[in-house]
């Protein structure tokens, strides 16, 4: 099992949140973390759950364009399937925003994986979608600090 360090998931700046927020807060972290648990055991599932069928884009630093929707995703994911494993990682600094019917959740990764080591920034644009199921419509993974990185070392993924 894969055990991600994780710190206060509200942040003290955010003590005017209602206590709704904060259970909405963790509760959105907890998808996060079982779709990284998932994803760093070689399972894509928690993410292909996650993310909306519905409505969905993404940006990742590794690609040039955005995906559109959850149909060039889940073929991204495919390719992934089964090879990408971590020992642990390190979930840092999370913290939600709130709007109507969305939150956004924004956090650190580090994890040493078989295939690249990785080192992000994390945005999840979470909103309620039909049946109160809070599903993300947007999602960024880009570098931190790209200018450090080695990008020869990575192995290709797909």
């Amino acid at each position: 099992m894969h055990e991600g360090k994780i710190m206060p998931t509200v942040p003290v700046d955010e003590a005017n949140c209602t206590d709704e927020q904060k259970q909405l807060a963790e509760h959105l972290i907890g998808l996060e973390k079982s779709a990284l648990d998932k994803w760093f055991n070689g399972d894509v599932s928690g993410y292909r759950e996650l993310w909306s069928r519905r409505s969905f884009t993404y940006f990742d630093g590794a690609h040039l364009e955005r995906v559109e929707d959850h149909d060039t995703i889940d073929a991204f994911l495919d390719g992934v399937d089964g090879k990408l494993h971590a020992e642990e990682y390190d979930f840092r600094s999370p913290r939600v925003q709130f709007g109507d019917d969305m939150a956004l959740l924004t956090y650190q990764l580090y994890a040493n994986t078989n295939l690249i080591d990785m080192k992000y920034n994390c945005i999840e644009l979470y909103q309620k979608e039909e049946g109160s199921q809070w599903r993300v419509i947007h999602s960024t993974w880009s570098f931190i600090r790209p200018m450090d990185m080695d990008f020869g070392s990575a192995e290709k993924i797909v």
